[in-house]
């Protein structure tokens, strides 16, 4: 099988010349370059539709329902303001980062990567730097570490689910008893058996070749992440018309000075992460078919303009809204509030829409990755049986899908890997803020500017020049304050904790 130069790189080749795509692409029939690009990869097919909904599935996670809880430390003055800020400065770079997709920008070679992008622009000569080294390691990752946060939180929607069917069930027998405290026990439920079902749907899924083929998930995962967010924004405009709640404070929750900061850059952590999507950007604007006029730059940022709007609309009013339905007392996770008595139904298909939009999720995140390590495979080993014969497999109304058994494997372990660590720390969301706050300064902010100065030739010193390097060490300062209360909050996890033990 052909190496397909669309794909991702290994880091050593990423700035590498490779006209071998370029040579097969004029070998062709003309029959058969009709179904190709000019770089020789399969004729793309996206627009700047389908980018925004892999842009949305990317940014709407289950991180938009902490979000209340992040406004509640920082109360109505700061906490809108600065997921405001959040949502400013990722589009601004966002848009910085689309023209990076070719070197020089809109005519120049395709960048199919993060990594890759950064090694044309700022890898020098030999397309190496410590640039490219620091976006790899970084990007990757944030990639493994959100692939193993969504499996966690998926598991918790479905056990959230089991557990709530079987409160209400015994409902009677269990207000007898002290209400929700008595079904700790009579309805514990492991988290594990769960999170195995999401791995066997992932393990499945991966078998999907590339990201061009994933448009029909990420529309559904988009759709899903309006609908929970809508059901949870729902019950909170609900709950702020009961009377006798706290509707929140300018300052936030009352605490001791020291909760307070960690609590604050917990917060800061939670709304990173929000925003922590661009390692996936240059993978989904290499999905985008050449217009007719203009750009895939052009495309990719009519795509995050719309996709950053609507999701920071959702974020706004879900934060905000949840705060004032629950004051201080807002919880990490919007839809846990309400109880699992009122009303139990909607409440389990919002965590039913969580636990499928994760499934699309998990696939964005992890398909770059995919290609990663397939695109190294292929690159230096021989062909060969293992690695390079394909299999097509026909699935009735579907289509043919074809398998190498390589992919099988690799892709099949890889998401064996992820559940078991899944398992065995099960506050490993905790980590992926962590990672999700280290990654925000370098991956959203610093090299596209970066990147941006060395495109655009924006002279040393300058006033264009300043504002960005001051923009970038801010948010090196937020980044680091996060990741200080992420770690804090690991250590407060570790206290009590028993591996592979998750019961609920």
């Amino acid at each position: 099988m052909a190496v397909k130069t669309g794909e991702a790189r290994d880091l050593e080749s990423l700035n590498k010349p490779d006209d071998s795509a370029h040579n097969a692409y004029n070998a062709t029939t003309l029959k058969d370059a009709d179904n190709l690009d000019e770089d020789g990869h399969i004729k793309r097919t996206g627009n700047w539709i389908t980018a925004s909904a892999h842009i949305v599935t990317a940014v709407i996670g289950s991180g938009v329902l902490s979000l209340a809880w992040a406004i509640a430390q920082m109360g109505w003055v700061a906490g809108p303001v600065i997921l405001f800020l959040f949502a400013a400065v990722t589009w601004y770079m966002s848009l910085l980062l689309a023209d990076a997709y070719r070197n020089p920008r809109d005519t120049g070679k395709r960048n199919y990567t993060y990594p890759g992008a950064v090694s044309a622009i700022l890898g020098g000569s030999s397309g190496m730097s410590g640039y490219v080294w620091f976006c790899g390691i970084i990007q990757y990752l944030n990639l493994v570490g959100t692939g193993i946060g969504y499996t966690v939180t998926a598991g918790l929607s479905m056990t959230a689910v089991r557990r709530s069917n079987c409160f209400h069930a015994n409902q009677a027998q269990l207000n007898a008893n002290g209400g929700e405290s008595a079904g700790d026990s009579l309805c514990h439920v492991s988290n594990n058996p769960f999170m195995l079902i999401f791995g066997a749907f992932q393990i499945l899924l991966s078998q999907i070749p590339d990201f061009d083929r994933l448009w029909f998930l990420s529309i559904v995962a988009a759709v899903m992440s309006f609908s929970y967010s809508s059901i949870g924004l729902g019950l909170a405009i609900g709950k702020t018309t009961e009377s006798g709640h706290s509707t929140g404070f300018a300052a936030g929750a009352t605490a001791t000075t020291a909760d307070k900061t960690w609590n604050v850059l917990n917060g800061l952590g939670s709304m990173a992460f929000a925003y922590s999507f661009s390692f996936v950007l240059v993978e989904i604007q290499d999905t985008i078919k050449k217009p007719k006029t203009g750009s895939e730059a052009g495309q990719m940022k009519k795509a995050t303009t719309l996709a950053i709007f609507i999701t920071t609309g959702f974020y706004m009013a879900v934060g905000t809204i949840g705060y004032g339905a629950f004051g201080d007392d807002a919880p990490t996770n919007l839809l846990t509030g309400f109880g699992f008595f009122n009303p139990y139904w909607l409440i389990d298909i919002a965590n039913v829409f969580i636990m499928v939009h994760l499934v699309g999720a998990y696939q964005v995140f992890t398909q770059p990755w995919y290609a990663f390590v397939e695109t190294t495979v292929y690159r230096y080993c021989p062909k060969n049986f293992f690695t390079h014969k394909e299999f097509v497999i026909r699935i009735p109304g579907i289509g043919a899908l074809r398998l190498t058994l390589f992919r099988l494997i690799w892709r099949t372990l890889y998401v064996c890997f992820t559940t078991v660590i899944a398992m065995l720390v099960p506050f490993f969301n905790d980590v992926v803020g962590l990672l999700g706050a280290l990654g925000f300064w370098p991956l959203t902010v610093f090299l596209p500017i970066q990147m941006h100065l060395k495109q655009a030739g924006v002279p040393r010193f300058g006033l264009k020049w300043c504002v960005l390097q001051c923009v970038s060490f801010i948010c090196l300062l937020v980044s680091l304050g996060a990741a200080v209360g992420s770690i804090a909050q690991i250590v407060l996890d570790t206290e009590d904790y028993t591996p592979f033990v998750t019961n609920y």
